[in-house]
């Protein structure tokens, strides 16, 4: 029988009901609610600070170089991956398959970067090519690798153009970080003006706003006693797609040099294409399915007139699966993916991969030698 009265639960009831899994879901709850603002905020982060470089851009040319080139002339060109001066024969790399992320610490980076110089230096080529040049980036430990370079080479023209450039870089565990990283090209010759062209970006939104920007470095040559130029066309292709990427950005690249050529300049397009010319042999290399694996550029997407320039005797790259200084050399993937394109109207004379063991980047320099016919 009733008494009147309605009956109210007190608050130290209702944690009674709950129990203990009133508890963990609530303590679920708020974690996942925590996880879904930072991602929130990190996707906003990087919305925010996303490098969105425009299709053409002017770049800046730094120093001065006195030595005059005219048709006729002897000239030399090297091409070289410099893997951010931490890609030495102790690394690996997770993107490769790999563990390593942070692949060496501070006087590890100055030493491969000596390295580079060094060799570099001894070749004395007139024109120099680096990718993965690192000017402010977690992975090399915020050393402006450029500026080295520049240093060093104060005598040529000098510029550089992003490629990689993120304020933060969340993945993997732990975390890559900041990256400021790109192409810079040298040259003994004066230049009369450079420009970075944007190739096509195979990511899309979110996995672009943390994603390599491709582009072509071009830089132009002056030639004397004529109107006509030796285009510098430095460049690194795309690495981590489905291919489709690097089709696409190969297609752009035909009609960059094929319209310089029909103007009639020399034209020198040399970098890492993450690509083996289809014209080059590679039977003689150990092929692991399960490790990256280069694409193949099709030189029929070329119009007539142009030579590929690979040397298949010594690999230009190897695998960053696993490190290399204690590795079995014999058993060992290696690749073909650093080379150049060459006009027509250029004799070349020579091509070397220079067989440096790795030991301070995993790509070894290639070096061209080559003359502009009159």
């Amino acid at each position: 029988m009733s008494d009147g009265y309605a009956k109210h639960s007190r608050p130290e009831d209702e944690v009674k009901k709950s129990g203990p899994v009133g508890k963990l879901l609530k303590f679920i709850g708020t974690v996942l609610l925590i996880v879904v603002l930072l991602v929130a905020g990190l996707i906003g982060f990087l919305s925010v600070t996303e490098y969105k470089p425009a299709d053409s851009e002017e770049i800046a040319v730094e120093g001065e170089a006195s030595e005059e080139l005219a048709p006729g002339d002897d000239l030399t060109v090297m091409s070289w991956n410099i893997g951010y001066g931490a890609l030495g024969d102790n690394a690996d790399f997770f993107m490769d398959g790999g563990k390593g992320v942070k692949t060496a610490d501070e006087e590890r980076v100055m030493s491969n970067m000596e390295g580079i110089i060094e060799e570099t230096s001894s070749l004395d080529p007139d024109i120099i090519m680096f990718q993965e040049t690192d000017r402010d980036s977690t992975r090399s430990n915020h050393i402006n690798e450029y500026k080295m370079l520049q240093d060093t080479y104060q005598e040529y023209c000098s510029s550089f153009a992003n490629n990689f450039k993120v304020a933060f870089l969340p993945y993997p565990v732990p975390p890559m970080g900041k990256v400021d990283s790109g192409i810079a090209t040298f040259s003994s010759y004066p230049v009369s003006g450079a420009e970075r062209i944007q190739l096509p970006i195979p990511f899309s939104w979110p996995v672009r706003m943390a994603n390599l920007k491709r582009c072509a470095l071009i830089s132009r040559v002056p030639l004397k006693g004529t109107d006509k130029e030796l285009v510098l066309v430095n460049l690194h292709l795309e690495a981590y797609d489905d291919g489709e990427g690097k089709k696409a950005q190969t297609a752009m690249l035909a009609d960059i040099l094929q319209a310089e050529k029909e103007k009639g300049n020399y034209v020198i397009a040399g970098g890492d294409f993450n690509q083996t010319f289809s014209s080059a042999d590679i039977s003689s290399y150990v092929v692991k399915p399960d490790n990256w694996q280069a694409g193949m550029l099709d030189e029929t997407q070329f119009a007539e007139g142009w030579q590929f320039m690979m040397n298949e005797k010594v690999p230009s790259c190897r695998s960053l699966i696993e490190p290399y200084i204690n590795a079995d050399k014999d058993d060992f993937q290696y690749y073909l993916i650093d080379g150049f394109i060459v006009s027509d109207n250029i004799k070349v004379t020579g091509v070397e991969n220079q067989d440096l063991g790795f030991v301070v980047s995993d790509h070894n320099p290639v070096y061209m030698k080559l003359q502009l016919v009159k």
